[in-house]
């Protein structure tokens, strides 16, 4: 009975999902000139703001992996992660999260995992933790280049910072301690420049394939008044023009900060950028959670936690901005 119940609940999802794909894709046939350009539009804002912020730092984060430097700098950290019932490769995977940014968190835990350095329940402990999005992205492309003041950008990024590691922090203390994997070193990699900067390019193009994708999404999904319910919620505490961007980086979170910026730089509308890159939107979830599903992460429960710390951003935000 439970197995026919699985199946009706598998097939009612599939069936869900493909339907609505299905109707996507008929708006963009039907409407090319929108859509096309929609997607061509995605695709410069991946080149502008994401792709300078993303790719040196994620070569940089390859490297220290693969060359075992890594390793290395996590052992001065250990008995510090020890007090926070984490794993001894925590201090490394942290701040090589910290300083490249969605999704070279994910892609880290991903690397130590498949290296024996992680366990499952060290994963799961790391996941939240790890899924930080980048000084440069923040300070540079939402602050500088969005809301014209490098001094927005630093606000953000403080808050961002302190609302995933106190949360994340404070849930790991909180659990159940396990017995952590033992550090060990990455096999030898004969060609370690080539294998960074492969990996570094196809993740990055990813990343943009992403963003392109889920820029059109929001549009389709504001077009066909989608976000209407979301909205019309939203509408009783913010503006009109603020819940549609909300609503709209609730998908693609670039672009949501991006119309949030357009309205000015008030301590409201940088509390909702805060809020919105510390989420990061379907497109930044759902790449983040590409790596996390091998390493045994539940999306639910990582994106609850995300949204707890979007939340206490926003919060922090609204005190210190």
């Amino acid at each position: 009975m439970k197995l026919n119940k699985r199946k009706i609940s598998a097939y009612f999802k599939y069936s869900l999902l493909s339907a609505a794909l299905m109707l996507f894709a008929a708006a963009i046939i039907i409407y090319p000139e929108r859509y096309v350009n929609c997607c061509f539009q995605g695709f410069a804002m991946w080149a502008e703001c994401v792709l300078p912020s993303l790719f040196p730092f994620m070569v940089i984060t390859l490297i220290f992996v693969k060359t075992g430097i890594a390793e290395k700098a996590s052992l001065p950290l250990k008995r510090v992660t020890g007090l926070f019932k984490l794993p001894p490769a925590a201090g490394a995977c942290f701040l090589l999260s910290l300083c490249s940014g969605y999704p070279a968190g994910s892609r880290v835990l991903t690397e130590f995992y498949e290296n024996g350095s992680l366990s499952q329940a060290d994963c799961k402990r790391l996941a939240p933790l790890c899924s930080t999005s980048g000084p440069l992205f923040i300070i540079g492309s939402v602050g500088f280049k969005m809301f014209g003041s490098k001094y927005a950008g630093v606000k953000i990024l403080i808050a961002h910072i302190l609302a995933v590691t106190v949360s994340s922090l404070i849930i790991s203390l909180l659990s159940k301690r396990t017995s952590a994997a033992p550090l060990k070193r990455s096999p030898a990699d004969k060609n370690v420049l080539y294998n960074a900067f492969y990996s570094a390019v196809i993740s990055v193009a990813v990343a943009g394939g992403f963003i392109a994708f889920f820029f059109v999404a929001a549009k389709f999904f504001s077009d066909f008044n989608l976000f209407y319910p979301l909205e019309k919620l939203l509408c009783q505490f913010l503006d009109e023009g603020i819940a549609a961007a909300i609503c709209t980086g609730l998908i693609e979170a670039t672009t949501g900060c991006r119309a949030i910026a357009s309205f000015g730089a008030t301590k409201l509308h940088t509390a909702v950028a805060g809020f919105l890159i510390t989420f990061g939107g379907l497109s930044i979830l759902l790449q983040q959670l590409s790596y996390l599903t091998k390493t045994g992460v539940k999306p639910f429960a990582f994106i609850g936690v995300k949204l707890l710390q979007a939340l206490l951003c926003f919060g922090l935000l609204l005190l210190i901005a």
